[in-house]
C-alpha cells in the first residue's frame, strides 16, 4: 500500500508540474507576443499606394483568434474580415497618406457577393479622384472582375486572361451506390431540392438544370454589366469576347480592350512611381491591406454613443452552440439577447452567410428574431449564401437587404440517412433486430427503409415544409399560395429575390445598416459586431491540434481536394430534418 502511495503521489506530482510548466510557458508567451507586437507596430508612410492582395480566406467576419496558443505556434488560420476590407477601402479614400490603390491579386478566395462588394466600395474609392490599377501574371475570371473596376489593367506578357463565361459542376453518385451497395436513404419536398438529387440519379434533372443555369445568367449579367460599365465595351462585346475565348492572352486581351497593356513587374512599378509623381531613382511607399488594416484602419471611428449591432451569422446552420465557422442557435440567441438589453444599441443587423443546415436550429433562431424585432428594429444583410435553412433565418426581418449576385431562396425540405444493406449482405454480413415495440427500431443502417418509416419522416418533411413556407408567408407579407410558387426548393439570385418578393432592397452590409439607422431614426452610429467567439478551455488543446492536421492534409492533397473531403466530411454532421442549398455546386 505505502508504495502504492508514493507512486500515485509521484505521478500527481509529475501531473502538476505539467500543468504549471504548461501554464507559465503559455503566460511567457502571451507575453512575448504581446511585446512582439507592441515592437511592430504598422506606419503607414507618406504618399503610400495600398496594395490589395486577397488570397487568404475572405469571411464575412474574421475577429483574431482568443487562443493563445494558435499564437504562440502560428497556428492561425489565414482570413481576413470583409468588413475590415470595406472599411480599410472607406478609410483609404480620405486618408492624405494614400495616393491611390494598386490591386494585385492572383486568386481570389472570395464568394460573388463578396468580390462584388469589394468591387463596388472600390469604385467609391474611384471616385475621390485617387488612382485603382491592377497587375497580375494571371486572370482567374473572379479576379479579372474584381480588377476591372480599375482605371488600367496590366498583365505579364506571357500571361493569360481566363474569360469563358461562368459554369458549374455537381457531382453524382447514383451509379456508385448501386455498384457499391452503399447508398443515402432520401426524402425531400421541393421539385427545385436538388440538394439530395445526386444521390437519387445519375444525371441533373431538367427542373435543377433550369435552376442553375437561370442564377448562373443572372449572376454572369451581373459581371457583364459591370464590366461594361468600367472597360467601356458592350454586352454583346463582351459575351462575343468570353464566346471566342479573345482574352485568352495579352495581345487578344489588348486588342479587345480587355486590359491596358502587357508589363513585366518592374515596369507596372515604375507606372505606380508616376502615378505617385516620384522621380526616377525615388522608392516606391506601399502598404498591404493586411498591414494598412494592423495600423487600425480597419474600424470606421466614431464617437456616438448609438450603436448598430451587427450579428455575424455564417457557415453551416448546425444544432448546438456554433462558432466562426458554424452558425448555433445557443451562440446566436446569446448574441441577439445582448443587443437587445444593451441601452445603447438602437438597432440590429443580422449579417446571414449560409446555406443553411439544421431545420430545428432554424426555427429557434426564427423564434428568437422574432423576439428582438418586438423590441429593436431588425435588418438582414446577405452575403454570398442566405439560402434554405440560411433564408429561414432572415425572412421574418423588418427589411432584407441582398447584393445582386447573393444566392437565395432554396425554400424546401429534405431527409437523408446512410444505408448499407445491400454492401452488407455482399461481404456476408447480416444484422438482427430485437426491440419491445413495433416501432422501437426504426431504421436500421443495415435493413432497407421500411414504408413505415418512410412515412414517418415524410409526414416530418411536409411539416416542416408547411411551416417554412408559413412564415415566409408571414414575413413577407405574402399568401401561402404565393411563396409556394416560388419556393420548391428554387435557388434565386438577389436580384431575382427582389423581383419576386423575397428581398427588399440591393445593397452592401453598409447599406443595411445604414437602413437600421434610419428605422432606429438615428443619424450618427457605432457599429458593435457580435458574436464573441470565446472559447472554453478544453478547446484551448484541441484546436491548435485540428489546425495542423488540417494543414497537413492541405499539403498532402492540395487545397481543392481538400474542400471536396470537407464537403464530404459534412455527411456526418447532418442531423434530423435539413433545409440546406445545394452542397457540391462549383462555380467557375
Amino acid at each position: 500500500m505505502t508504495f502504492l502511495r508514493e507512486l500515485l503521489a509521484a505521478v500527481l506530482g509529475v501531473l502538476i508540474s505539467f500543468f504549471i510548466m504548461f501554464f507559465v510557458f503559455l503566460a511567457i508567451g502571451t507575453v512575448i507576443s504581446s511585446s512582439l507586437v507592441e515592437d511592430d507596430r504598422i506606419v503607414v508612410k507618406e504618399n503610400s499606394v495600398l496594395v490589395l492582395k486577397l488570397e487568404d480566406a475572405v469571411k464575412d467576419f474574421a475577429p483574431k483568434s482568443s487562443d493563445p496558443l494558435e499564437q504562440i505556434l502560428g497556428l492561425e488560420e489565414d482570413k481576413i474580415g470583409l468588413n475590415t476590407i470595406i472599411n480599410a477601402i472607406d478609410n483609404a479614400k480620405y486618408d492624405d497618406q494614400i495616393l491611390g490603390i494598386s490591386i494585385e491579386s492572383l486568386m481570389i478566395r472570395a464568394g460573388m457577393a463578396q468580390t462584388q462588394e469589394i468591387r463596388d466600395k472600390l469604385f467609391e474609392f474611384k471616385e475621390s479622384g485617387k488612382f485603382v490599377t491592377a497587375y497580375a501574371d494571371v486572370y482567374a475570371q473572379k479576379n479579372y472582375y474584381l480588377s476591372s473596376v480599375a482605371d488600367s489593367l496590366y498583365v505579364n506578357p506571357e500571361g493569360l486572361i481566363d474569360f469563358k463565361g461562368l459554369a458549374g459542376e455537381v457531382l453524382y453518385f447514383k451509379d456508385f451506390q448501386d455498384k457499391y451497395g452503399v447508398k443515402m436513404e432520401v426524402i425531400r419536398h421541393g421539385k427545385y431540392k436538388s440538394a439530395v438529387e445526386p444521390f437519387l440519379a445519375n444525371e441533373m434533372s431538367e427542373e435543377n438544370r433550369e435552376q442553375t443555369l437561370s442564377f448562373l445568367n443572372a449572376i454572369w449579367s451581373e459581371m457583364v454589366e459591370d464590366i461594361e460599365e468600367n472597360r467601356n465595351i458592350g454586352a454583346d462585346e463582351i459575351n462575343h469576347i468570353a464566346d471566342e475565348l479573345l482574352a485568352r492572352n495579352p495581345d487578344l486581351a489588348i486588342e479587345n480592350r480587355m486590359i491596358t497593356g502587357k508589363l513585366y513587374k518592374d515596369e507596372y512599378v515604375n507606372i505606380l512611381k508616376k502615378l505617385s509623381g516620384l522621380q526616377e531613382g525615388q522608392s516606391l511607399n506601399s502598404v498591404s491591406i493586411k498591414n494598412y488594416i494592423k495600423s487600425g484602419k480597419g474600424r470606421i471611428r466614431s464617437t456616438s454613443a448609438n450603436k448598430i449591432a451587427v450579428i455575424y451569422a455564417q457557415g453551416d446552420i448546425i444544432y448546438g452552440k456554433g462558432d466562426e465557422n458554424f452558425i448555433g442557435q445557443e451562440l446566436i440567441i446569446e448574441s441577439l439577447k445582448k443587443a437587445r438589453k444593451a441601452k445603447d444599441v438602437k438597432a440590429i443587423v443580422l449579417r446571414v452567410n449560409s446555406p443553411g443546415g439544421s431545420a430545428l436550429a432554424s426555427d429557434i433562431i426564427w423564434r428568437e428574431l422574432e423576439l428582438t424585432k418586438k423590441d429593436k428594429p431588425l435588418v438582414v444583410s446577405m452575403g454570398n449564401l442566405a439560402a434554405s435553412g440560411g433564408y429561414y433565418i432572415s425572412c421574418n426581418a423588418d427589411k432584407i437587404v441582398a447584393e445582386p449576385s447573393t444566392i437565395t431562396g432554396s425554400i424546401g425540405v429534405f431527409g437523408m440517412v446512410p444505408n448499407i444493406h445491400e454492401f452488407t449482405k455482399r461481404i456476408g454480413i447480416n444484422a438482427e433486430q430485437v426491440g419491445t415495440n413495433k416501432r422501437s427500431l426504426d431504421y436500421s443502417l443495415f435493413e432497407p427503409m421500411s414504408d413505415d418509416f418512410y412515412e414517418v419522416t415524410k409526414e416530418g418533411i411536409e411539416r416542416v415544409y408547411t411551416t417554412f413556407v408559413s412564415k415566409v408567408a408571414q414575413g413577407r407579407n405574402m399568401t401561402f399560395e404565393e411563396v409556394d410558387q416560388i419556393a420548391q426548393g428554387r435557388v434565386w439570385t438577389g436580384k431575382q429575390a427582389l423581383s419576386n418578393g423575397l428581398v427588399d432592397e440591393l445593397g452592401s452590409l453598409d447599406d443595411a445598416i445604414a437602413i437600421a439607422a434610419d428605422l432606429a431614426e438615428i443619424d450618427s452610429y457605432r457599429v458593435r459586431n457580435y458574436p464573441d467567439y470565446k472559447k472554453e478551455f478544453k478547446d484551448l488543446f484541441s484546436s491548435p491540434f485540428g489546425r495542423v492536421k488540417t494543414q497537413v492534409l492541405k499539403e498532402e492533397i492540395g487545397e481543392e481536394q481538400l474542400e471536396v473531403y470537407q464537403k464530404l466530411k459534412k455527411f456526418g454532421t447532418w442531423k434530423g430534418i435539413q433545409t440546406r442549398l445545394p452542397f457540391l455546386l462549383e462555380i467557375n
